[in-house]
This record gives C-alpha cells, sequence and structure tokens, in this order.
C-alpha cells in the first residue's frame, strides 16, 4: 500500500530554521516533531480558515488533548470548532 504524500510546508519540511518561524509555525513544527503520526492533523488545524489567535487556541487545545484519554479536542475538527472566536480578546 502506498502511502500518502503530505503537503510540505514551511513549518514542517524542516529547511527553515525554527527560530525563523512564527509563533504558530514553531508550535506546529514542535507537534509533529514528537509525534509525526499527527502530522495530518495538525496540516488540518494549520490550513484551516482562522485567525492566527484562534489558530493558537486550537493548537494549543490539540497539543494539551494528547495527554488527557478522552479529551474531545484530540479531533483536530474539535479544536478548530472550539477555537473560533475564542483567540479574540476583548480590549
Amino acid at each position: 500500500m502506498a502511502k500518502r504524500k503530505l503537503p510540505v510546508s514551511r513549518w514542517h519540511n524542516g529547511t527553515t530554521p525554527v527560530e525563523d518561524l512564527a509563533p504558530n509555525e514553531q508550535l506546529a513544527h514542535q507537534i509533529v516533531t514528537e509525534f509525526g503520526d499527527l502530522t495530518p492533523s495538525v496540516v488540518r488545524i494549520m490550513d484551516a480558515e482562522l485567525s492566527e489567535d484562534d489558530r493558537n487556541v486550537a493548537l494549543n487545545a490539540f497539543r494539551d488533548s494528547l495527554g488527557t484519554i478522552g479529551d474531545p479536542n484530540r479531533d483536530p475538527r474539535v479544536a478548530i470548532s472550539n477555537a473560533v472566536g475564542a483567540g479574540v480578546s476583548s480590549d
């Protein structure tokens, strides 16, 4: 069975130094470096139509869910849905 090719991105391909990545890209890179099998889930969050603040909320919720059995944010679709509007500050 052929493996599906994953999209190449700045944060995933390893050619861009981590310190040159934006904060959300650094977080995405950190997750896929530690858990390579979760790359498709991280790609889904990174490609979602979210503000950068909401993307950060989704990435953090997804990452934090990895250590909690039954956390619904382990599904990237749930993390994305829960993040919409959550990163908006009330300033």
